[in-house]
């Protein structure tokens, strides 16, 4: 976690900011990681077919949708979110077994 104050003991709008600005940065080094798991799907996957999984996106939509909930997160809005997150680690992981299998 970050140095920021939580949200409940933010006054100003810099606190609130700066809390924001935190988080943003967590969620990089996080997405960097999620990535890195996309690279290696790149290099296990079989074929390029197999790249694109309706199931999973399923599987991934319910267990976000789950863990929204038991967090008190409206999890509609995270619907989106994580549907646009996997259609880029799609982009993405097509993009690396592209390159690394010409």
């Amino acid at each position: 976690m970050t140095d920021t104050i939580d949200p409940e003991a933010c006054q100003s709008m810099t606190d609130v900011r700066e809390g924001v600005d935190a988080v943003d940065r967590e969620l990089v080094a996080l997405l960097k990681r999620r990535f890195g798991y996309m690279e290696a799907a790149a290099r296990i996957k079989p074929d390029r077919a197999a790249i694109r999984d309706q199931g999973r996106k399923d599987d991934v939509h319910a267990k976000v949708a789950a863990a929204a909930t038991a967090a008190g997160l409206p999890a509609e809005r995270l619907w989106p979110v994580w549907e646009e997150l996997m259609e880029q680690s799609i982009a993405y992981e097509f993009e690396r077994y592209d390159q690394t299998r010409g």
